[in-house]
């Protein structure tokens, strides 16, 4: 049986999500990258208070480790949000497309009652790359 190595994906100034939290932003298995969930908090680790900034930072941070990778938003294939309000999905999908720029992938949304056990935290995005 042949083992894939993987490889922990850690943008900077996302190390402390590997040292303090402990888990990696992204995962390279293969040519297959795993992006965990990431949220609307800035560099200094707070959240972003306006909502569509916050949208923002998420995709911003989830380039961050696709580029960290070797890739980009061409790459994605599969992406989960979370949701505290999925009345939130008309702006979400507008901050998403002007990233994706027409890339359709896979697609999940999911209503959740809270995130990252803290309050404010209006998205959590995660998702799957393909490089080829």
């Amino acid at each position: 049986m042949t083992t894939l190595q993987s490889q922990a994906i850690v943008p900077a100034g996302m190390e402390f999500i590997r040292d303090d939290i402990g888990y990696a932003p992204g995962v390279l298995v293969g040519k297959t990258l795993y992006i965990s969930g990431q949220i609307g908090r800035d560099s200094q680790r707070q959240l972003v208070v306006d909502k569509e900034a916050q949208f923002v930072m998420v995709f911003e941070d989830m380039k961050r480790v696709l580029e960290s990778a070797g890739g980009s938003f061409g790459d994605l294939v599969e992406m989960t949000s979370f949701h505290t309000d999925m009345r939130d999905l008309p702006l979400f999908m507008q901050v998403r497309d002007r990233y994706l720029d027409g890339i359709l992938v896979a697609w999940t949304a999911i209503g959740a009652a809270s995130l990252c056990g803290a309050p404010g935290y209006f998205l959590e995005v995660k998702g799957v790359a393909q490089f080829e």
